[in-house]
């Protein structure tokens, strides 16, 4: 990582793209397919747009939208078609993705997940968010841990999903493992504003890490996204 940017990508940085997605609405399955095409076309357009970036970060609930609908037939699995579909952008535009899933669970209810994917197209972190923001989300807390995985460039990257942040307990058991980048996602609204910025700030300074961090953006009708991207160190 550098402070230009990515204008003038340093020897062993590694360059980040944080998307501010316009809150969807997802209610079927055809409205799913169609905006997985829009994360897969977004994907192409960050890697035209910067020919530096080294991983692109979609946020919380980019796939799903915030109803917080648990219909089965839209929600997903590791082996189904919008992954495949994550997997095979990231290997097209040759670039590491980060990205949001609400995960089918056949023994309660479904999982807030997040997957980065590297630019060979395999799967490198696999992880479910273990604080749901209760009682308002309605998914299944995460049982696979805090997982760390390499990343571009030699990076150890960690995953860390929205109300997950608030907790200090989470960036630090990233850093115990070695992660060097703390990848946030969220789709919070407001007035959550100051309370994301500080714990971003901590989450950096107290564990010697740099934190990246992205909100959904915009209104569905319904729910409006505060947006903001943020890096710390």
């Amino acid at each position: 990582m550098s402070g230009f940017g990515g204008l003038n990508k340093s020897a062993n940085g590694v360059v980040i793209g944080l998307v501010q997605c316009q809150l969807p609405v997802v209610r079927t399955p055809d409205e799913l397919a169609a905006q997985t095409q829009r994360i897969v076309d977004l994907v192409g357009k960050a890697r035209r747009n910067q020919g530096t970036m080294d991983l692109v970060v979609f946020p919380e609930y980019s796939l799903h939208g915030l109803s917080m609908d648990t219909s089965p037939e839209i929600m997903c699995s590791l082996d189904g078609p919008e992954v495949a579909a994550f997997r095979r952008a990231c290997v097209d535009n040759t670039i590491w993705g980060c990205f949001s899933i609400m995960e089918a669970n056949p023994d309660g209810n479904p999982y807030n997940s997040g997957l980065i994917i590297d630019d060979k197209g395999a799967i490198r972190l696999y992880y479910r968010k273990m604080h749901p923001w209760v009682p308002v989300e309605p998914w299944e807390p995460g049982n696979v841990g805090v997982p760390v995985c390499d990343g571009p460039n030699g990076s150890k990257l960690a995953l860390i999903i929205c109300h997950d942040g608030m907790l200090p307990e989470m960036a630090r058991e990233a850093a115990y493992k070695g992660a060097e980048i703390i990848i946030r996602t969220a789709g919070y609204t407001a007035p959550i504003r100051h309370a994301w910025k500080i714990t971003n700030q901590a989450n950096a300074f107290c564990n010697l890490a740099y934190t990246a961090s992205v909100c959904m953006c915009g209104s569905d009708g319904t729910f409006d996204s505060m947006g903001e991207g943020m890096f710390c160190s």
